[in-house]
């Protein structure tokens, strides 16, 4: 075909579905194939809808009877480029008891007909609380859930605010399906009848790990069309948002909402500009394959976020999905960076700016930002000081290698960023040290004319934050995480408008966690895989056959809890779904449970 796969992969899905072309962001493009122009499953009399899932561990519930309450139901139907679903939202005031040890958000959706993936986003006073995916339908219809912790954040649920929603969805006579939501917040009081966390304490540790006290949005304003994340369209774009923080702010934590679309959903996969310039090839995303999303204040890089590879439940070949969708994409992950060692810099009762940018960055991403702030409740302004701050500059190294269509790509990144600084309170004297680094490798090769791709990355994303009094430590934890993609496409002309594609993909999730609250340490493992294989025959632009097989273990280990779940499915089907809740230890290798060494500690 003398073309390269992305190409193919951005022009094939438009021509597949017929889908209309939006100038503004909030329709992410997918994948290059879309199977329900091959669903010919009309539902069947009495066919029960499909259920569709993320696996994931299940959230550690006290033994305490919730007091739910629904907070909204809607149907998104035409939606796209229309305002926010909005909701009036106060506290669960009708409930028995005040005091809550676990608050968790449920989403509920069902779906049926035809349609694409749509991101959409639950923000409640301009804070987002889920980013998500949504599932795509069948004919016979379609069942899915979300269940989040949102306990962190509390002192946001307990004042009257404004829910917003946003689905950006099409309906029209090709796309049929219309998302029925029902969104249900539960509120769990804790078994020993105390605040949560034990925040009732003074203790210095508690307060310090507790719920924030104030959480200030930074997202864009209401009233408006789309969601209330930024925009960001390239890599010169800026999202920027000025704030204040009250002077009795002891720490701060800003936690970062990322989600990519369009030309960089498949960010992982983008070629080179001098490859794309050497073969003159057009509507090809470009600017290489890697991505960072940096965050400034007044300036000053305080942090940078190598994010995970989610791929949507549209993404690369759907069939993949069903039922079992790709790691993250029905709960994306957020990214915490720690502001406490610059708040010396901004206890002064004047405004600052953060700033929002995305390196290499091609159209679209959405990125957000929630600030959490504990506040020194016996004081009304404190002081503070940054010590120190090392924001090393980006490490970027970029080998092309290729004649014609074929060759081999390899990038290197490297970034790290440590600050420390102190802040006296009526908690005493605490200086805060913050570390953050990621270490960033992607090999690319493109065989067989450039219709053959293959995509081998991997991500090093670290943090660790020590929080300590002259005579000892209050709090400290310690994030590392691994993030492992792999990715081959390979496309096959068969001659009279027929061709054949191939593709295989494996994510891998993987974090260890150590949490230390005084003296008391807590210490957790996630390793998290998922391998999928497809194909399908598309002829005159149109899906004829298809297949998609997915294979997935989740194995989690807490100080407290262990999870297990080992699941397998091939188009629509379950083969099988094993969950236990043993606990192996932290450094039990992949190769226990038959997945490939690479992806090991």
């Amino acid at each position: 075909m003398g073309s390269s796969v992305f190409a193919v992969l951005l022009f094939v899905f438009l021509l597949l579905l017929h889908q209309p072309l939006f100038s503004t962001a909030n329709f992410h493009q997918t994948s290059l194939r879309r199977p329900e122009a091959v669903s010919k499953d009309a539902p069947l009399k009495d066919t029960p809808p499909t259920l569709y899932f993320e696996v994931t561990k299940p959230i550690k519930l006290p033994n305490t009877k919730p007091c739910s309450y629904k907070i909204l139901q809607h149907d998104f139907g035409y939606t796209y480029s229309k305002p926010p679903v909005l909701a009036n939202y106060t506290p669960p005031s009708h409930c028995p008891f005040q005091n809550f040890s676990k608050i968790v958000l449920e989403w509920n959706a069902t779906c049926k007909g035809r349609q694409y993936d749509r991101i959409f986003g639950v923000w409640l006073g301009g804070v987002e609380l889920l980013r998500s995916c949504t599932a795509e339908p069948r004919a016979a219809g379609i069942v899915w859930s979300v269940e989040k912790d949102i306990t962190r954040y509390y002192s946001l649920l307990m004042k009257n605010q404004t829910l917003a929603v946003y689905l950006g969805n099409v309906v029209d006579s090709t796309y049929t399906g219309v998302y029925h939501v029902r969104i249900t917040i539960h509120f769990y009081p804790s078994e020993e009848e105390l605040n949560i966390y034990g925040s009732n304490s003074d203790n210095s540790a508690s307060r310090y790990h507790s719920p924030a006290d104030l959480i200030l949005p930074f997202s864009r304003n209401l009233p408006l069309n789309d969601g209330l994340w930024f925009e960001i369209e390239n890599f010169t774009d800026v999202a920027s948002k000025e704030f204040s923080v009250p002077q009795n702010a002891y720490r701060a934590l800003l936690e970062v909402y990322v989600s990519f679309h369009e030309n960089d959903e498949f960010w992982y996969g983008n070629l080179p500009n001098d490859y794309i310039e050497a073969n003159n090839l057009t509507d090809t995303p470009g600017n290489g394959p890697f991505r960072e999303v940096v965050v400034t204040l007044d300036g000053e890089v305080v942090g940078a976020i190598s994010p995970f590879t989610v791929v949507y439940t549209g993404g690369i070949n759907p069939l993949l999905w069903r039922p079992i969708t790709g790691i993250g994409s029905f709960n994306l992950p957020s990214y915490n960076i720690e502001i406490t060692p610059f708040l010396g810099m901004i206890l002064d009762g004047k405004d600052h700016v953060f700033r929002f940018s995305v390196t290499n960055a091609l159209n679209v991403w959405y990125v957000d930002a929630n600030l959490h702030l504990w506040l020194d409740k016996k004081s009304t302004k404190i002081e503070g000081e940054l010590l120190k701050h090392i924001s090393l500059p980006l490490a970027l190294s970029e080998v092309s290698n290729f004649t014609g269509l074929d060759g081999s790509f390899l990038t290197d990144a490297r970034r790290s960023v440590s600050s420390s600084g102190w802040v006296k309170s009526s908690l005493g004297n605490i200086t805060t040290n913050w570390i953050q680094n990621f270490h960033y490798s992607n090999s690319m090769q493109m065989e067989s004319n450039g219709n053959l791709q293959i995509v081998n990355q991997i991500i090093h994303f670290n943090d660790i934050v020590e929080a300590k009094m002259s005579s000892s430590s209050i709090y400290s934890t310690k994030s590392h995480k691994k993030f492992t993609f792999y990715f081959s496409y390979e496309e096959l002309d068969q001659g009279n408008g027929t061709y054949f594609s191939q593709e295989k993909v494996t994510l891998g999730f993987n974090e260890r966690d150590s949490t230390a609250i005084g003296l008391e340490l807590s210490k957790s493992s996630l390793k998290n895989v998922q391998n999928a294989q497809g194909h399908m025959a598309v002829k005159n632009n149109l899906v004829v056959s298809g297949l998609g097989s997915t294979q997935q273990v989740y194995k989690y280990d807490g100080s407290h809890f262990c999870y297990v779940r080992n699941v397998s499915s091939s188009n629509y089907t379950m083969l099988y779904d094993e969950v236990g809740n043993t606990c192996y230890g932290q450094r039990q290798s992949y190769t226990d449970l038959g997945l490939s060494t690479q992806l090991a500690w």
